[in-house]
């Protein structure tokens, strides 16, 4: 399990590719402002996966992890708790390198499966956020400050 900010900031450095399990078209949802995050603000080659969806954001919509056309780096899950460990051994079938499970969502038994073959596994963070932070457009609390100091806070 990646627990620390360095180990999130070297993992997302070295992904190029990701996969948005549960994308929705639902403007409202977190992984609508994920997917619109990583296709604006990031080099990533980014995949949804939604069997319900044809496409999102002008791109093609996969029915599952198997049917994309590379095995992606990072798979960023938004699904419900019970569905998790089932999602994490679809994650490891199609080979990925990262299970990484939004804000919300820790499952002990998911990450114990991804971690037996061997992948990187976050849980309770959110990809957007993280990446954003780590490339100075995001302050800890999750927004902009607007503040550039070298000075440590009081």
């Amino acid at each position: 399990m990646i627990e620390s900010a360095i180990g999130r900031q070297q993992l997302l450095r070295d992904t190029k590719s990701v996969a948005l399990v549960g994308a929705s078209a639902n403007t409202a949802r977190p992984s609508f402002f994920v997917a619109t995050y990583l296709l604006s603000s990031t080099d990533y080659r980014v995949y949804f996966v939604n069997p319900r969806l044809d496409t999102l954001l002008g791109h093609e919509v996969y029915p599952s992890l198997k049917a994309l056309p590379e095995v992606p780096d990072l798979v960023s899950v938004f699904r419900k708790h019970d569905d998790l460990p089932g999602v994490a051994e679809e994650v490891v079938a199609a080979g990925a390198r990262t299970l990484w499970l939004q804000l919300g969502l820790e499952h002990p038994e998911a990450a114990a499966i991804a971690e037996a073959a061997g992948l990187d596994v976050v849980m309770n963070r959110c990809v957007k956020i993280e990446h954003a932070r780590f490339h100075g457009g995001l302050h800890l609390a999750g927004f902009n400050t607007g503040v550039i100091t070298s000075r440590r806070a009081r």
